[in-house]
C-alpha cells in the first residue's frame, strides 16, 4: 500500500518518536475536544478526591485525532503509569493476564484498536473490567478447577476507529464513551503554533492557516505538513516562513487548498466519471482504481463525507453536486439532488 502523506496513520516508528515529542502531557497543553477534555476533567477530579480508579473509558473516532494522547494525558492528571498495548499485539489471555497482574492501584491499561482483540481475550477481560479479577481454570479433566485471582484496581482506556466492531457486551462494561472529531482549523492552527515552536520553526500567521486548511482537521497530518514546510523552508534558506512559502511547499507534495491529494481526487472522479456520479458500492471503487477497500474506508471516506463531497446512500457511495464543483463537472441536470449519508 503506498503511503500518502494525508493519512492519518503514523506512516513509520520514527514519526511517531517525534510525534511523541509534540504531544501535550497534561490539559493544560491540550488544544481542542473542549466538550470531551471538560467531562474528563470532572470525572478526573471526582474519582481522585473519592481516591477511587477513574471508570473505564471508551474513545472512538478517526485516527490522527488524539486518542492515545487523551489517555496519556489522563494518566499525568491522574499521577498514574500508563501501560499501552493493542488489540492485534494481545493474541492469548495469558498476553493480557501477564499485563494485568503487574499493574498497580489506579494505574492506566491502554488498548489500541480494542475493537481487534480476540473474542476469548475479551470474554477473559470480562470480570477484571467488572470485578477486578480474573477466571482461571487449573488442572485438566476430572481434577479441573476454577479460581480467581484478585486484581488491583486499574482503569482500561479503549481506542477504536471502529466502534461498529465492538461487542455489545464489552461496549457496556465502559463508564465512559467519548468521541473524537475532525478540529476546527482554529484548533489546528493552535497546534500547529505549538508544535513549530517546539520544532524551532516560525511561521506568519498566513503560512499557519495554510497548514491548517490542508490537514484535514487532523493534529497528526497538520504535524507532519508543518514538517514538511520547515524542511522546504531551510533549503530555501528561510527563517520566517511567509505563506506564499509555505503554499509552495505543500503544492510540492500534492496536497491542494481543500486538503485533498491524487487519491481523494481519482476517488471522485472515479464515481462521477466511471459510474455516473453512483450510486456505487465501496468495492466496485476499490476494484477499479485497484486499492484496498479498507484503505478507502479509513483514509478517504471519512474527510469526504465530512466535506460534503460524498454520500453514503443505501444503494452505495454517490457524489454530490458539491463534489462536481471541485473538479470543474458540469452537474448533470437529470442527477437526484437530494443526498443523504443514511447508510
Amino acid at each position: 500500500m503506498r503511503q500518502r502523506i494525508l493519512t492519518p496513520k503514523p506512516l513509520s516508528e520514527a514519526e511517531e518518536r517525534i510525534n511523541l515529542s509534540l504531544r501535550p502531557i497534561s490539559f493544560s497543553e491540550y488544544i481542542g475536544q473542549q466538550a470531551t477534555v471538560a467531562k474528563l476533567k470532572i470525572a478526573i477530579q471526582a474519582a481522585k478526591e473519592r481516591q477511587e480508579p477513574l471508570e473505564h473509558i471508551l474513545f472512538y473516532g478517526p485516527p490522527g485525532l488524539g486518542k492515545t494522547t487523551l489517555a496519556h494525558v489522563i494518566a499525568t492528571e491522574m499521577g498514574a503509569r500508563l501501560v499501552g498495548t493493542s488489540g492485534p499485539a494481545i493474541e492469548r489471555t495469558g498476553d493480557i493476564l501477564g499485563i494485568m497482574t503487574n499493574l498497580k492501584q489506579g494505574e492506566i491499561l491502554f488498548v489500541d484498536e480494542v475493537h481487534r482483540l480476540p473474542k476469548v481475550v475479551e470474554e477473559f477481560l470480562y470480570p477484571a473490567m467488572e470485578d477486578f479479577q480474573v477466571d482461571l481454570v487449573v488442572d485438566k479433566g476430572p481434577f479441573a478447577k476454577s479460581i480467581k485471582m484478585p486484581l488491583k484496581g486499574f482503569t482500561l482506556v479503549g481506542a477504536t476507529t471502529r466502534a461498529g466492531l465492538l461487542s455489545l457486551a464489552l461496549r457496556n462494561r465502559f463508564g465512559m464513551f467519548h468521541h473524537i472529531g475532525f478540529y476546527p482549523d482554529e484548533d489546528i492552527v493552535t497546534i500547529v503554533k505549538r508544535s513549530a515552536h517546539i520544532l524551532d520553526c516560525r511561521l506568519d500567521e498566513a503560512a499557519l492557516w495554510e497548514v491548517a486548511k490542508r490537514s484535514r482537521g487532523t493534529p497528526r497530518i497538520a504535524n507532519r505538513l508543518l514538517r514538511r514546510v520547515r524542511d522546504y523552508a531551510q533549503v530555501k534558506g528561510e527563517r520566517m516562513v511567509p505563506a506564499p512559502l509555505a503554499k509552495e511547499a505543500l503544492e510540492l507534495e500534492g496536497v491542494d487548498e481543500s486538503g485533498m491529494d491524487g487519491l481523494d481526487r481519482r476517488f471522485l472522479e472515479t464515481i462521477i466519471n466511471s459510474y455516473h456520479g453512483g450510486p456505487v458500492g465501496i468495492e466496485a471503487i476499490g476494484a477499479t482504481l485497484n486499492e484496498e477497500v479498507d484503505t478507502l474506508v479509513d483514509m478517504v471516506e471519512p474527510f469526504l463525507l465530512k466535506e460534503g463531497l460524498l454520500a453514503r446512500t443505501r444503494n452505495g457511495r454517490q457524489a454530490t453536486a458539491k463534489a462536481y464543483d471541485y473538479l470543474g463537472v458540469k452537474f448533470k441536470e437529470d442527477q437526484p439532488k437530494l443526498f443523504t449519508n443514511d447508510a
